[in-house]
């Protein structure tokens, strides 16, 4: 006799029988927040269009947290519709980073950013609602005040009434905020049914719905529709794959009672029925009685197969979505199970039925995919067996590259990934020399390269019973002088992709001008130069004295061809003067950390012996400093103002190999941007209020 696995309704699904809803009355969307919040539900709805992730300017409100409700919006008593609402619980995320500023040099809150921190938080929030009949895209508008505005704290919730939805229907909810500070959060609601004595007695399409028994009989697996003889209704059965649109796989007109059989070997846990009355905008309900069935679950399984996408790609087929991870593997010619490789394909959830990329340059025959289920593998499969042969007795090497660009080798054996020179008593470790020159002679193929490290498969069946030979150590040396040579090109290479060296001298007049040169520095940066200004090493100045640290700045400067740039002001024309008429001690009235005072005993005598030219530049504000001001020995070298003469400022900095005119005019208007504002503070007349300050990295120590 049958088992009877489930006597309901058509439309049973997941969720509880629902006793008791809510009643709203009326058909307007509504919304509401919590004690202390206000809110706006804007008219309409707007398409959904999520932006990328930006970085928050400081205290901002996201969703934590969505929590849902189903209740019943109704018209009258019994005409009623299923309806869900959505409670977004908020909370603040990011700080103000000005304050650590403020902390850790001891100075005084900014004016602006305290009012800005008494302001109320403000955001707009955004709900998406989608279901198979529905798509659905709200805005609310949330202010917080500034009391509640607490980093990392929740500050409350808004609802919004309501979403309505189609009886037993799978919709999905989204939220984030515009702009986006975080990852949408998305909820999965499964909508109850007819079976609900609440819902069938208010909705009126639950009132002619057909009844459904699923029951087991050995193998078989029996739908049993109990209707009268009279009654149309249509039959579908379909996979309901997440990633992916429904897949048909079976529909019918039918009339009157049924029974359809299936074999237990046709189900999958995303198996679904839906039946519905053959009448004008009749409900359609589902069903998806097989997601807990063991037996489906193993089905799913037997059913998904790899399959390899040329030149690169590959595809897991398979009837359901997977709980699964994809690994990559290397499996050995001597058998063994196959080592997992670093990073895997995936740490998350495998999209089924969709191409996918391998991390790989090439494909190799020992090269496997394995597809697990976090409790054991279900897949694995060497995809190049076919195309490029049997497995090889190559060695895996794996490289790892750290900072500093430091690199370290192993060869991955089943005892794990030994240092390829290590004395350890494995074949990777006896061989180590040999495959290290192997690597660097090009021998290996090269099947992975990213920013943390590199695979190669390098040959082992020459070493079964061959022997060195003088002349193959002879080549072995020309190639590793090769790759030494090759090594120190791409050093020379680097360092000039890393941009010019420039030491930026100045006199730290007042605060104001030491905001000009942190902009101005900020700005070179940018472009890219690698620039040295003591406003940035307050720390190594205060350990090493100015003397001694504007000594090893130039030295180090001038050695990788770099360029020293004396920025005249009042102050540095006054230090110029005093110091060429044998006043010296008048350096003793500026800061510790003025390094320009320091340095004017080795930069003059530079300027007196003919050193000077190649190696300096000279540049000044017009707008604070007169081009006569500069003294006359410093005009051995380029004296160019700021920011009338920017083009030709930057192509003196950046030396030979200086990009096309149209380039560095772009880059010159880049940093002329970036100095108007500062330049206009420092001229604006003392007690006039600032406006739109705003403090960034220039006006801070960067140790």
């Amino acid at each position: 006799m049958p088992v009877p696995w489930f006597l309901l309704s058509l439309a049973l699904g997941r969720s509880p029988v629902v006793l008791s809803l809510e009643r709203l009355l009326g058909s307007q969307d509504t919304a509401r927040c919590s004690p202390g919040l206000s809110c706006h539900l804007w008219d309409g709805d707007l398409l959904c269009l999520p932006g990328s992730i930006v970085s928050a300017p400081g205290p901002v409100l996201v969703p934590t947290h969505l929590q849902t409700e189903l209740v019943l919006r109704c018209h009258q008593e019994t005409d009623c519709d299923l309806c869900v609402r959505v409670a977004v619980h908020l909370a603040v995320h990011g700080h103000w980073e000005e304050a650590k500023d403020e902390e850790q040099f001891g100075r005084a809150p900014d004016s602006e950013l305290e009012e800005a921190r008494n302001d109320s938080l403000q955001a707009q929030v955004v709900l998406s609602f989608n279901s198979y009949t529905t798509a659905r895209c709200v805005l609310l508008e949330v202010e917080v005040p500034a009391a509640l505005v607490q980093p990392g704290q929740s500050v409350g919730s808004v609802v919004f009434d309501c979403f309505e939805a189609a009886l037993g229907a799978e919709v999905q909810i989204w939220s984030y905020t515009q702009p986006t500070y975080q990852k949408e959060l998305n909820f999965t609601q499964q909508l109850p049914d007819c079976k609900g004595h609440e819902v069938r007695d208010s909705i009126q399409s639950c009132w002619a719905l057909p009844w459904l028994n699923v029951s087991a009989d050995g193998d078989d697996v029996h739908l049993v529709l109990d209707v009268s003889k009279e009654q149309h209704f249509g039959l579908s059965l379909y996979w309901n794959q997440v990633e992916n649109p429904t897949k048909p796989w079976w529909h019918r007109n039918l009339t009157g009672p049924q029974t359809i059989t299936l074999n237990h070997t046709d189900l999958v846990p995303c198996l679904c029925i839906q039946v519905w009355p053959l009448e004008p905008d009749s409900v359609r309900t589902s069903i998806c009685p097989f997601r807990k069935d063991p037996r489906a679950h193993r089905n799913l399984w037997r059913a998904a197969r790899l399959q390899l996408l040329p030149p690169r790609g590959w595809r897991l087929d398979a009837p359901c979505s997977l709980p699964a991870k994809a690994t990559l593997c290397w499996q050995a010619l001597g058998g063994g199970p196959c080592q997992p490789l670093v990073p895997p394909l995936s740490q998350e959830n495998v999209t089924v039925n969709k191409a996918l990329k391998f991390p790989l340059l090439k494909g190799h025959p020992n090269l496997c995919v394995q597809v697990s289920n976090w409790e054991k593998l279900q897949l694995q499969e060497c995809l190049w067996s076919d195309s490029l042969g049997p497995l090889k007795d190559d060695m895996l090497l794996v490289e790892t590259r750290g900072p500093h660009d430091n690199r370290s080798l192993c060869a991955l054996e089943p005892s794990g990934c030994t240092p390829l020179l290590s004395r350890a008593s494995t074949r990777a470790a006896r061989l180590g020399e040999h495959l290290l020159q192997d690597l660097q002679s090009g021998q290996c193929l090269q099947l992975s390269d990213d920013d943390l490290g590199a695979l190669w498969a390098c040959p082992m069946n020459k070493y079964t019973h061959q022997r060195w030979a003088l002349v193959w150590l002879a080549c072995l040396l020309f190639a590793a002088v090769l790759f030494l040579l090759l090594l120190l090109k791409k050093d020379h290479v680097k360092a000039a992709a890393r941009g010019r060296a420039a030491l930026l001298l100045y006199s730290a007049d007042d605060e104001g001008f030491e905001r000009l040169v942190g902009a101005l520095a900020s700005a070179l940066c940018q472009l890219p130069l690698r620039v040295a200004v003591d406003l940035w090493s307050r720390r190594e100045l205060s350990a090493q004295g100015p003397l001694a640290w504007f000594h090893a700045q130039r030295r180090q400067t001038l050695q990788e061809g770099g360029v020293v740039v004396l920025l005249f002001s009042p102050g540095a024309v006054a230090l110029c003067h005093d110091w060429l008429q044998d006043r010296a001690s008048a350096a003793g009235a500026h800061s510790p950390h003025d390094a320009f005072a320091a340095s004017l005993n080795c930069v003059l005598p530079d300027f007196l012996q003919g050193r000077a030219p190649g190696r300096y530049v000279a540049a000044y504000f017009d707008s604070l400093l007169r081009p006569d001001a500069v003294p006359a020995l410093f005009r051995a070298v380029p004296v160019l103002a700021l920011p009338s003469q920017l083009p030709d400022f930057l192509r003196a900095l950046q030396g030979p190999g200086i990009p096309r005119p149209g380039r560095l005019a772009d880059r010159a208007e880049q940093v002329s941007r970036a100095l108007q504002p500062v330049l206009d503070s420092c001229l604006r007349p003392p007690g006039t209020p600032e406006t739109g300050r705003k403090k960034g990295p220039e006006a801070g120590d960067r140790t």
